[in-house]
């Protein structure tokens, strides 16, 4: 995410001193980016996830002591959320892993893509965005997941493994 980090710095010090419109700024400034990551994991209820990501930094925002690690944070609860309301949508329709995302380039392949990914669970999926879309290390993404790098190659090869050959044919 680019912004301009003195300017992230004054929202969030004014959203934490109860300036409602350095809060909607911040939150206005944080809705594509959370969106963006809660997407991919949640699928169809994205939105939401992404709706209760914005609740939890509205309410938390004054507990975030430094600035700087505002997208780190974001991030962090809107992977959390993501997997949790993708957990309550109940399991994929046909389980899969994955492997490499080809590049899209046409809206059908786009569908292709998405079509895929919704028969992944939301661990598969969370662990694909986070490591081959945000290009976080697997070290990361385990700290995010709160599970071990271990399990995070694990789930990672095998959901690979499942989306190529599912793409395959």
């Amino acid at each position: 995410m680019t912004a301009d980090p003195e300017y992230v710095a004054a929202l969030v010090r004014g959203a934490q001193h109860g300036d409602s419109m350095a809060m909607q700024a911040l939150l206005d400034l944080l809705a594509p980016y959370v969106g963006r990551l809660c997407g991919p994991i949640a699928l169809e209820d994205g939105p939401d996830a992404a709706q209760e990501t914005l609740i939890a930094v509205f309410r938390g925002i004054s507990r975030l002591r430094e600035p700087a690690a505002l997208f780190g944070w974001v991030r962090a609860i809107a992977i959390r959320e993501a997997v949790r309301t993708a957990r309550r949508s109940g399991p994929p329709a046909e389980p899969l892993d994955l492997d490499a995302v080809p590049q899209t380039g046409d809206l059908q392949e786009a569908a292709d893509i998405r079509d895929l990914l919704d028969r992944l669970s939301p661990e598969h999926r969370a662990v694909l965005v986070l490591r081959d879309v945000e290009g976080l290390d697997e070290r990361t993404v385990g700290k995010l997941l709160q599970i071990s790098t271990g399990t995070v190659k694990s789930r990672l090869h095998r959901a690979r493994k499942s989306f190529r050959k599912a793409w395959q044919g």
